[in-house]
């Protein structure tokens, strides 16, 4: 009974690293109709750079690197979406493979500035203690990923659907198109979502760090979850982005805990699943 209980608070812990990943992955997806190979980079690059503002030479407070972390990384990312991928719009596969080309180069460079030893920073001073539940102890720091991935949710949730830009993001999730047609600047858009998705991939490759650590080889880890996140809930789904995101942290921490073997078939079935008999996602939008 310990063991499920354990394995049940990291899989919502990890499910809520998940959706910081994904939320903005799936808005991208969603609105520019390509997947952005390098958003696993954002993850880990954001991390590096989180933790080195953390070293006792800078001495940043936690959550001030994690947020100074976001915002370098957003502006990274509107500066490539600006500059390069909209010099290819409309070339879905050159779009790709120049994230894909950028990922390697960011694993080069972290690899180059960071060296291969991974680094695992201590999680806040004022989260390092256990909550006890019922005879139970379950570590502090991993229940507040859970809240912040909850107050993440419910804040893009008030932008996307209670807010006029929110409005723009949705016409242009639909039918970019028509959105054009009606004024809605969605070239904008398309930055402003952009360096949104690599902020949170950031924040969260900051808040992950004392959980996963951060190694050579994370973006190439979490990438493909990500992806599977995305297939599971609809492409431009805030809510599909929830619940893939949870429903894989169960599946990624149950699945090495009890068939190790068997363990990637039980994480990518249900998305051939997915692929098969709803290719729009669980709650994504068919085509009209």
């Amino acid at each position: 009974m310990t063991l499920w209980l354990t394995l049940a608070v990291n899989s919502i812990a990890f499910g809520g690293l998940l959706f910081l990943l994904s939320a903005g992955f799936s808005l991208i997806f969603g609105l520019m109709r390509i997947p952005n190979l390098m958003h696993g980079s954002f993850f880990m690059l954001g991390a590096y750079f989180g933790v080195t503002l953390m070293l006792p030479a800078v001495g940043a407070n936690f959550w001030i690197a994690a947020l100074a972390s976001g915002l370098a990384m957003a502006l990274i990312g509107g500066a490539i979406e600006r500059f390069l991928l909209r010099r290819l719009a409309g070339k879905e596969l050159a779009q790709v493979l120049l994230t894909l080309g950028l990922s390697f180069i960011v694993s080069d460079l972290c690899l180059m500035i960071w060296t291969g030893d991974p680094w695992q920073p201590a999680s806040p001073a004022e989260l390092r203690g256990v909550v006890r539940a019922g005879g139970m102890i379950f570590p502090l720091y991993r229940l507040a990923v859970v809240a912040i991935a909850i107050v993440v949710a419910a804040a893009l949730w008030v932008m996307v659907d209670w807010t006029r830009l929110g409005a723009m993001i949705r016409a242009g999730v639909d039918d970019a198109p028509m959105a054009r047609v009606v004024g809605i600047r969605v070239s904008r858009l398309f930055t402003l979502v952009f360096a949104l998705g690599a902020a949170l991939a950031a924040f969260a490759g900051v808040v992950g760090a004392p959980i996963l650590s951060v190694y050579p080889g994370l973006d190439s880890d979490m990438l493909p979850l990500a992806l599977i996140v995305v297939i599971l809930g609809g492409t431009g789904s805030l809510l599909g982005a929830l619940v893939g995101s949870f429903v894989i942290g169960f599946l990624y921490n149950f699945g090495q805990a009890q068939f190790p073997d068997l363990a990637y078939v039980i994480l990518f079935l249900p998305m051939l699943l997915v692929l098969v008999l709803r290719p729009q996602g669980l709650f994504g939008k068919g085509a009209s």
